[in-house]
């Protein structure tokens, strides 16, 4: 018997001030059928939406005039904690310099709005899976972003120094984007030894998430540059 995740559909909260993209997600993510969109709004009513509904996955705009989705993500995290849903920040732009402070934030991930719909459903299973979404386009300006502000690539391999072989082992396929099911299998492991090893390593690198986590691995030359790989994973 399946999990409670696996027998039901992956509930998602749309937060953009357009109504026009939030119809839009709505119809492209409604057409497949794993996935739920439970409610869609504008920043001003996300952070209640988001705690009546306790959605699996939040959609959230980064730019918008009333509480622009940095506001939303900190009062979000702020208020649940490690209960905080998987949250991906949406923008128009591949140069967002706000995407490096998001990551840093709880963001488990970013999307460009013109990514392709097959791609978005795909990124809301990975993100529902505990997986995280870097879009490859993007890549580089919030690795530059997040790296301005923790040190840098010396700053990086100091950091996984402290980690056992099998914590690095799990960080490369955690920055590859994977899943825990899917580092699991990848290691041939059981799904709870991998969210420990996974709690540990990042506990290691100072309480980081797995996108800032990803970020390390990359910076310290662990797994190859995002933005050079072809956009397998959203």
């Amino acid at each position: 018997m399946g999990s409670e995740r696996e027998d039901r559909a992956i509930r998602v909260v749309v937060v953009d001030d357009e109504q026009l993209v939030r119809s839009g997600l709505r119809m492209i993510l409604g057409a497949a059928p794993d996935i739920e969109v439970v409610a869609d709004c504008a920043g001003g009513q996300a952070v209640d939406t988001v705690l009546a509904q306790r959605p699996d996955v939040v959609m959230l705009d980064i730019r918008m005039p009333d509480v622009d989705g940095l506001t939303v993500l900190n009062q979000l995290a702020a208020t649940l904690g490690e209960r905080l849903p998987a949250v991906t920040m949406l923008t128009t732009f591949d140069t967002d310099e706000y995407l490096a402070t998001a990551l840093r934030a709880g963001a488990s991930g970013f999307l460009l709005k013109d990514t392709e719909p097959e791609q978005l459903a795909q990124a809301v299973r990975v993100l529902a899976a505990g997986g995280s979404t870097l879009d490859p386009s993007v890549a580089r300006t919030v690795i530059g972003g997040y790296v301005d502000g923790s040190g840098g690539a010396e700053h990086a391999k100091r950091a996984v120094e402290g980690l056992t072989d099998r914590e690095r082992e799990v960080l490369v396929l955690l920055g590859q984007g994977l899943s825990n099911s899917e580092i699991a299998a990848r290691l041939h492991l059981a799904h709870g030894t991998v969210k420990d090893h996974v709690s540990a390593l990042l506990g290691k690198l100072g309480g980081l998430n797995r996108v800032q986590a990803a970020v390390i691995a990359e910076r310290a030359g662990l797994v190859g540059n995002r933005a050079d790989e072809p956009r397998h994973r959203v």
